[in-house]
């Protein structure tokens, strides 16, 4: 009984987070999303999720602290070092034929993906021709994405992942020590548009040569996810490229047939022509 009335103010809470405030959490995959506002009521100190509603509604404190919930944060530099090096070996040579690029990184979190790929795209020589476009939901996210501050205790790992990714330099070029954080170099965003951007409820907005979404769409359902993934099909120009997580697919999508394998393995997708 217990767990209906909780389904119940979830379902309340997420409807009005959308018509007060047009967060649209309402087709997140429903057990990734009780199990993070189970651990948001616990740490913001609600008794249960009607008084978290009360909070959101009332409180302006509540907004932000709730979000950060909510908003997937955790990643890490060249995570994955496969699927850059696959981007390194396989798409910047496409790329690399284009007089100008567009890059968006969707869903870009605290920006360790977007600075991946800045660094990428500088030791391939791209970097002065291209624009990237860095978008969330969490406005806290995009400006700590915008600030470059990252851990010192992570660099290690960073570091590791840059060199299985083919790094042609070192890590250490682009960030000087600062009180325990690394501080990226500042040319790194110096083309770089960060902005507010929903994949659940805003349409496109610039035509991109590569997507990279990654580690977003397994916290969607499945009509949501097909939604995301249209938008990045009518995104991407002609014979640009979209990466997943290594957990996602377009296997099951309704828009699969606009793509082509082009690194299966490390999910990067090519759309296809017509």
């Amino acid at each position: 009984m217990r767990d209906g009335v909780e389904d119940l103010e979830i379902e309340l809470l997420l409807e009005a987070l959308y018509q007060h405030y047009h967060y649209d959490f309402r087709h997140y995959a429903r057990a990734s999303i009780k199990r993070r506002l189970t651990e948001a009521r616990a740490r913001l100190g609600f008794a249960n999720f009607s008084a978290m509603q009360e909070g959101l509604l009332h409180d302006g404190r509540t907004l932000p602290r709730l979000l950060n919930y909510l908003t997937v944060q955790v990643s890490e530099m060249f995570r994955d070092p496969g699927y850059y090096r696959a981007l390194r070996e396989q798409v910047i040579p496409h790329l690399a034929t284009y007089p100008s690029l567009k890059v968006w990184v969707a869903g870009c979190s605290n920006g360790e993906e977007l600075y991946s790929l800045s660094i990428l795209f500088r030791e391939e020589g791209l970097a002065d021709r291209t624009i990237f476009y860095a978008t969330d939901i969490n406005p806290e996210a995009l400006r700590a994405a915008e600030a470059g501050f990252y851990p010192l205790d992570q660099i290690k790992k960073y570091t590791e992942n840059h060199q299985n990714s083919g790094g042609r330099t070192s890590l250490s070029d682009y960030y000087m020590a600062d009180y325990g954080r690394a501080v990226f170099d500042r040319s790194l965003r110096s083309q770089v548009v960060f902005s507010d951007h929903s994949l659940v409820t805003d349409a496109v907005f610039a035509e991109m040569h590569l997507i990279s979404c990654r580690n977003v769409l397994i916290y969607f359902d499945r009509p949501l996810q097909d939604r995301a993934i249209g938008l990045f099909r009518d995104s991407l120009a002609r014979k640009g490229f979209l990466g997943l997580g290594s957990k996602e697919s377009l296997r099951f999508s309704q828009h699969a047939g606009s793509f082509g394998d082009f690194v299966s393995e490390e999910k990067i997708y090519q759309r296809l022509d017509g």
